[in-house]
């Protein structure tokens, strides 16, 4: 993802979720998606989604059992 597509999602997030630890980062080889970090720990891949010329993004998080 471009870099500027990521500032607004960190933003998106920080303001969604009301949280400042909250961190969107480019993926090392990938341009297609990006990741979600709170403070060091990851959370989850936010994904970039084009069809039919309409753009979404869509986060993607796995929860194991032992953490619940």
């Amino acid at each position: 993802m471009k870099p500027e597509e990521i500032k607004k999602l960190d933003a998106y997030f920080k303001r969604t979720f009301d949280n400042q630890n909250l961190t969107v980062k480019a993926r090392p080889r990938k341009d297609d998606s990006c990741e979600v970090y709170m403070d060091d720990e990851f959370l989850g891949i936010i994904y970039k989604d084009e069809d039919e010329g309409e753009l979404s993004y869509n986060f993607s998080m796995a929860i194991l059992e032992m953490d619940l």
